[in-house]
């Protein structure tokens, strides 16, 4: 197999435009990672999935797709990341490639977990990257740890977690919040409010109006965000992490958004109104930038088409080298659990 190297991004053309350099930048680069977010889960959801190919479950993040990317591109290398199940692009804004990801759910060797895991349970430590866990609000107190660890070694960094609005109902999302706010811990909050915990509707799991609603209770800050707006969140992120970094403590960003499919691979959200689908496929987000960036004069259809044909070229690469990827040996089942003596093998 041929060695994993990061992924370029597309390059803004240049020529006249009708934005800055670094706005029609941020624009190829938001859409690239996009793309290339819904491109992969919709490979993994909609024929690996089906054709048997996947080792446990699949949970994807159509249509909000700019929560993750505008908060990955707001980020610096040494920010502290907490993805959860539907923010695949974190992982490529951080280095990682499409092959890899491929590997992880397909359970091969050249997955993130070598084969020991799954779908969306990877993480990569080397890239600021901890590993998803299932229960989302638990994510927070982790973060929140990370954060003190920040605060304590007196860095210029952040922590940002990400967890969807059903994880704001439960206890341990209100103990790291809690813990966060009274330490001013450089913590960044990012709530995918896609208006279903599983198939419970908001108003069903919260009294209140708005997951921002929750944050003046612990006294931190708090916005509302378009999520399906890339650069509104890009820039919510910015202002968030700002205020962390200055040492004034957690800051808290609800992205109102659609959950486009079930829960997972298995659920046809039989529960949720047709008329909300129908609604909310008008506000995708890929097609909401693309419009944007056409009618800006920073990129033209013939422009777009081509970063789409690129990034398909790549996932059916990437997919052909995945199934290449061997499965793991059973020989290597304690390596990386347990300390071996004297050196021997691989250690925790």
């Amino acid at each position: 197999m041929a060695a994993v190297r990061p992924i370029d991004f597309l390059q803004a053309p240049s020529g006249p435009s009708a934005g800055t350099d670094a706005e029609v930048g941020l624009a190829f680069r938001a859409l690239h990672y996009m793309v290339l977010m819904r491109e992969v889960e919709d490979r993994i959801e909609r024929k690996l999935y089906r054709q048997g190919k996947i080792v446990g479950g699949v949970y994807v993040g159509r249509g909000q797709e700019a929560i993750a990317v505008g908060v990955g591109l707001a980020t610096e290398p040494e920010d502290v990341l907490f993805p959860c199940h539907r923010d695949l692009a974190l992982y490529f804004i951080r280095g990682v490639h499409p092959r890899q990801v491929f590997a992880q759910y397909m359970g091969r060797v050249g997955g993130l977990t070598r084969g020991k895991d799954g779908n969306m349970h990877m993480g990569d430590l080397k890239l600021k990257i901890v590993a998803i866990i299932s229960a989302m609000a638990a994510s927070v107190p982790v973060a929140a740890g990370a954060a003190l660890g920040i605060k304590y070694k007196g860095l210029p960094h952040a922590a940002f977690v990400f967890f969807g609005d059903g994880a704001t109902s439960r206890g341990d999302w209100h103990e790291g919040i809690n813990l966060a706010a009274v330490q001013k811990l450089p913590l960044v909050l990012i709530c995918n409010n896609n208006q279903w915990a599983y198939s419970t509707p908001l108003e069903k799991q919260m009294a209140c109006k708005n997951v921002a609603d929750r944050g003046p209770g612990y006294g931190i800050p708090a916005e509302i965000v378009d999520g399906n707006d890339v650069f509104a969140v890009y820039h919510a992120a910015q202002r968030a992490a700002a205020h962390a970094r200055s040492g004034l403590g957690p800051y808290l960003i609800e992205c109102k958004t659609f959950r486009m499919t079930g829960h997972a691979a298995h659920d046809q959200a039989l529960y949720v109104p047709k008329q909300l689908f129908e609604e909310w496929a008008k506000k995708d987000p890929i097609d909401r930038l693309e419009r944007h960036m056409l009618r800006k004069g920073w990129a033209s259809q013939e422009e777009i088409d081509r970063l789409h044909r690129e990034i398909l070229q790549l996932v059916d690469e990437s997919v052909a080298w995945a199934e290449q990827s061997p499965y793991p040996d059973p020989s290597e089942l304690y390596d990386n659990v347990y300390e071996t003596p004297s050196g021997q093998g691989s250690e925790v």
